[in-house]
């Protein structure tokens, strides 16, 4: 990783020993070689996790639906029974 220096003021602003374009490519270019560098060390999941987790994130997903429409259903009956009740006063 390209190492910032700051300056005496205690900014946290990089360098720029080098300034206009070509500054802005060499920034550029070191930028992709350590996302390259990075990239490298990543673990990537194995298509079996990928799948394991995929599923558990769709069957989550149904689960809470189910939950919140039976929530909702329950408010839902709770709130026009109250509305009722005071429309008959």
């Amino acid at each position: 990783m390209a190492a910032v220096t700051t300056a005496a003021n205690g900014d946290n602003q990089p360098n720029q020993s080098q300034s206009g374009i070509s500054g802005w490519f060499e920034q550029v270019k070191e930028y992709i070689s350590d996302l390259k560098a990075e990239m490298r060390r990543v673990s990537w999941p194995s298509k079996t996790q990928v799948q394991a987790t995929t599923a558990v994130v769709i069957a989550a997903v149904f689960l809470f639906a189910a939950y919140f429409a039976v929530v909702d259903l329950l408010l839902g009956r709770a709130i026009n029974q109250i509305f009722q009740a005071l429309a008959r006063r």
